[in-house]
């Protein structure tokens, strides 16, 4: 299977990154395709990263100090583990910011992105719903 241009868009991206934020990327582009094979990658708004599956699940930014995770429907997710420690006062969006060396919990991160997905079908059956009852 041909690889996308937005693969390989955020393959140049990690390589271009070069340091432990390519690292961390890479890692987390890892473990977003194992908790959900289908999972689909595009390139938004000038240089981001994005992961999608029946609507965005996650954005994968990187700045100075972390790789910013930022998850579109964070707020309607469960957060056992706590892994959201940034933007946690939005109505719809939180995110992960990881800093140079921090440990992210694998399991509960794919925990975290099949609850996205999830969250995702539902509102894609309700809108399709409320567009049936028309």
């Amino acid at each position: 299977m041909a690889k996308s241009a937005a693969s390989a868009n955020i393959d140049a991206r990690i390589k271009e990154l070069g340091d432990w934020r390519g690292e961390t990327l890479a890692r987390v582009r890892k473990l977003i395709h194992e908790a959900d094979p289908a999972i689909v990658e595009e390139w938004k708004w000038r240089g981001v990263p994005v992961w999608e599956h029946d609507g965005i699940v996650c954005t994968g930014e990187s700045y100075k100090q972390v790789v910013k995770l930022t998850f579109a429907r964070g707020a309607a997710l469960p957060d056992p583990k706590m892994l959201f420690n940034a933007s946690l006062d939005g109505n719809v969006r939180r995110a992960i910011d990881i800093p140079e060396g921090a440990k992210l919990n694998e399991t509960a991160f794919k925990t975290l992105i099949r609850a996205a997905v999830a969250v995702n079908k539902q509102a894609l059956a309700e809108r399709a719903a409320k567009k049936k009852k028309r």
